[in-house]
C-alpha cells in the first residue's frame, strides 16, 4: 500500500560508474526543494556613484597682459668704413670681439697722411710770419701817412698787402685742420662699445679708392630694442585705459615690458616701453612699439624672434580654475559642476587668460560652485556623482 502524501515518495537513484549499481533514495520533498533554490531570480542593485574630484574656484588678483610678437634689433649698428684712401696696414682687432668706444680697429697707411699734416702745419708757419711781416709794415706806413712823409696810395697798397697776408694765413689753418681729419681718419675707431663683425678686407688690400669701403660692422647689443605689433583693438582698449587712469604719454613710456625666447619659459627678459608709432598702418591695421631692454648679459642678440607681454591691468578677486578642468563644444567653453544634489550640471562659461596652470573665468561661474576638476569622464550631465572636495592648485590626495 503506496503512502498517502506522495511528497515522501523516494525516487531510485542509480550512480553510473560503480560495479555494483546502488540505488539511492531521496525524498521528493527534497528534490522539490533544489528545484525551487535552482530557479530564484536574482534581484539588480545599483551602483553606487561615481567618485570625482571637485574644488572650489581659486580667487585672488590677477594682471591682465597684452601679448604679441616681436623682433628684436639693435640700438646702433654701424658700417666701418674707410675714409682715406690707401693700403690697409693692420687689423687691431679679433673677429667677433666686443670692444670699447675709442678702440682702434684698422689703420689705414698713416705715414703719407702725417706728411701732408706737417706740410699743412709748414705752410700754416709760413703764413703767420707773412702776416706778421705785412702787419709791420702797415704799422709803419701808417705812422708815415701821419706825418705826411708817403703818400696814401703807399699806404693803400700796405693795408691790402696786410689784408691778403691774413686770408692766407686763414686758408693756411684750413688746410692744416683738412690735413689733420684726413690724418685720424687712418685709425678707424669704435664708435661705442659692441661687437665688431668678421673684417671684410685683408691687409694689404688697397681701400677708399673710388668711394668709402666698408672694412668691418659693430653693433651694440647693450641695451637691445624689441620691435612689435598691437591690433587697433587693443590701441583703443589702452588708450581708453590710460585716459581714465589719467595716465600720460610719458607715464606710458614707463610702462614695464616683458619677452621670453622661444625656448625659455614664461618672461624672463624685464625692460620698459620705449616708442609707439604715432599712426596706425592702414594696411595691417597695426600700431608699431617698441621696448628697450637691458640686455647686460647679451642673451638677446638681434634678429631673435620673442614672446612679449605688456601688462594692462589688474583684476582684483578673480576666479580660476584648472584648465584642465574646461570643455568646449559648438556653443563654446564649459565647466562641469555639481550641485547642492550632487548631480552633474554642465555650466557655460566666458573664459579669460592664462595663470599658470590656471584659467581665469570671466563669467558664468560663482565662488562657491564645485567644480570637477578630476575624473570628468566619470561625470555626466545629469546623473547623480560623489564629490570628494580638493583644494585647487594643491596636490591630490593619494587614492586608499
Amino acid at each position: 500500500m503506496k503512502p498517502a502524501c506522495p511528497i515522501f515518495e523516494v525516487a531510485p537513484l542509480t550512480i553510473p560508474g560503480c560495479k555494483a549499481h546502488k540505488v539511492l533514495r531521496i525524498p521528493i520533498a527534497a528534490l522539490a526543494i533544489l528545484t525551487l533554490t535552482a530557479c530564484e531570480q536574482n534581484t539588480f542593485v545599483a551602483p553606487p556613484p561615481a567618485k570625482v574630484d571637485v574644488g572650489l574656484p581659486v580667487q585672488r588678483t590677477v594682471t591682465r597682459y597684452l601679448t604679441a610678437t616681436g623682433n628684436t634689433a639693435p640700438v646702433k649698428t654701424v658700417d666701418l668704413v674707410a675714409r682715406v684712401q690707401g693700403v690697409l696696414q693692420s687689423i687691431n682687432y679679433e673677429d667677433g670681439a666686443l670692444v670699447k668706444q675709442g678702440t682702434t680697429l684698422f689703420t689705414i697707411e698713416p705715414e703719407t697722411y702725417k706728411l701732408k699734416l706737417e706740410q699743412a702745419q709748414a705752410a700754416e708757419a709760413g703764413a703767420q710770419a707773412t702776416l706778421k711781416q705785412a702787419e709791420a709794415d702797415f704799422k709803419r706806413q701808417s705812422d708815415l701817412v701821419t706825418r705826411q712823409i708817403v703818400s696814401q696810395a703807399t699806404l693803400d697798397q700796405s693795408t691790402s698787402s696786410r689784408d691778403n697776408a691774413q686770408a692766407n694765413l686763414q686758408q693756411a689753418q684750413v688746410n692744416t685742420k683738412i690735413a689733420a681729419v684726413n690724418y685720424g681718419y687712418t685709425n678707424v675707431v669704435a664708435p661705442f662699445d659692441g661687437i665688431v663683425s668678421a673684417h671684410l678686407m685683408s691687409v694689404g688690400e688697397l681701400v677708399g679708392v673710388a668711394s668709402p669701403t666698408q672694412l668691418a660692422t659693430i653693433v651694440q647689443l647693450s641695451p637691445i630694442y624689441v620691435n612689435f605689433n598691437v591690433n587697433e583693438q587693443d590701441v583703443l582698449r589702452i588708450r581708453a585705459a590710460a585716459l581714465q587712469k589719467g595716465l600720460t604719454s610719458k607715464d606710458l613710456k614707463e610702462t614695464s615690458v616683458e619677452v621670453g625666447l622661444q625656448t625659455e619659459t614664461g618672461y624672463p627678459h624685464k625692460g620698459k616701453l620705449d616708442y609707439a608709432s604715432p599712426t596706425v598702418n592702414q594696411s595691417t591695421g597695426t600700431l608699431a612699439v617698441r621696448g628697450i631692454f637691458p640686455n647686460s648679459d647679451r642673451v638677446l642678440l638681434p634678429g631673435y624672434f620673442v614672446r612679449v607681454r605688456v601688462p594692462l591691468d589688474e583684476q582684483k578677486e578673480a576666479l580660476l580654475v584648472p584648465d584642465v578642468a574646461l570643455g568646449s563644444d559648438q556653443s563654446g567653453r564649459y565647466v562641469l559642476v555639481v550641485n547642492s544634489e550632487n548631480v552633474v550640471e554642465q555650466r557655460k562659461v566666458q573664459t579669460g587668460p592664462l595663470d599658470g596652470d590656471l584659467r581665469v573665468i570671466d563669467g558664468g561661474l560663482k565662488t562657491d560652485d564645485r567644480v570637477v576638476i578630476a575624473g570628468l569622464l566619470r561625470a555626466i550631465p545629469g546623473q547623480k556623482v560623489d564629490p570628494q572636495l580638493q583644494t585647487i592648485g594643491q596636490p591630490r590626495a593619494a587614492a586608499n
